[in-house]
């Protein structure tokens, strides 16, 4: 027991003492402890006794599926597997019957999901209804095959679809099995230039270089050339000597056009039968004289 003065203004023979009692505190952690264990969840730490008036549960809330189905084939794959059937050889009666049980119990609870399955329900009794109807005179000339093929084809290849999905879900993926590691980079407020090498220089000059003379200008000019006077100058030439060779008659001309004008001042005489160009046989020697003149 631990004395304690009074506080100033109170009566000297008051006589407050503060007590420890042991008991005391074992009650108060009893009670908190019953609390904690009568609460049904807790928000922001503390214990909820009671759910709130106005909390709205939606009926399918809580809800558990034991085997979820991706669509019909898989629910009747997971049939057949379950039981070792032979997909090759289903027996049509006992998997349709499981089937229709499952789709009755999906029909009572949700009519819209149950409308996908009442179908494949509908295909598999069509098909032991054709596996129950005697076959016809025709039919047995006729083979039509195994009614149940077309759903053993079906069912294979979802099988190697699902088996290539968990596969794939079973790889490694980024954002549910790792996160890649992100490392910030503070870059300071100098910029830092790139270190250039003199040889790196050399090379972009050499490339310049190149390119420039890639770039070339040609310049056009022009030259008046007159036909006539290179036909009087043939004539001239002709007159000093009897026979002029062909390639002659062509030297200190100078640059191309003016060949070129030469040249066609040399036909233009011969259409004028001013000149004759002649040649003695094949691969001879080509001449040029002055037209034979009677007169």
């Amino acid at each position: 027991m631990l004395p304690v003065q009074a506080a100033p203004g109170a009566p000297a023979d008051s006589g407050l003492v503060a007590e420890h009692d042991p008991a005391s505190h074992d009650a108060g952690l009893n009670a908190a402890a019953d609390a904690a264990e009568a609460s049904i969840a807790r928000l922001y730490g503390e214990p909820l006794l009671r759910l709130p008036s106005d909390l709205y549960i939606p009926p399918d809330a809580l809800e558990v599926f034991l085997d979820a189905f991706e669509g019909p084939l898989d629910l009747l794959l997971y049939l057949i597997r379950k039981q070792n059937f032979n997909i090759l050889d289903i027996p049509m009666a006992q998997v349709t019957l499981q089937y229709l049980e499952y789709v009755e119990q999906i029909r009572q609870r949700n009519l819209e999901l149950a409308a996908e399955y009442l179908l494949m329900a509908a295909m598999l009794i069509e098909i032991k209804s054709r596996m129950l109807l005697p076959k016809r005179q025709d039919d047995l000339v006729e083979d039509a095959g195994d009614p149940r093929a077309e759903l053993v084809r079906r069912l294979l290849d979802y099988e190697q679809i699902k088996a290539a999905a968990l596969a794939l879900g079973a790889l490694p993926q980024e954002g549910r099995d790792f996160v890649r590691p992100q490392l910030f980079v503070e870059q300071g407020l100098a910029p830092s230039l790139p270190d250039v090498d003199p040889w790196d220089l050399q090379r972009a000059w050499l490339e310049v270089l190149r390119r420039a003379k890639l770039t070339q200008h040609h310049r056009i000019g022009r030259q008046e050339l007159s036909v006539r006077e290179h036909m009087s100058a043939i004539l001239r030439t002709l007159q000093a000597q009897r026979f002029v060779e062909f390639s002659e008659l062509f030297a200190g001309q100078g640059t191309v056009p003016i060949v070129v004008v030469h040249f066609v001042a040399m036909l233009e005489l011969a259409k004028e039968t001013l000149i004759e160009i002649t040649q003695a046989e094949p691969f001879a020697p080509i001449y040029v004289r002055l037209a034979y003149s009677p007169a």
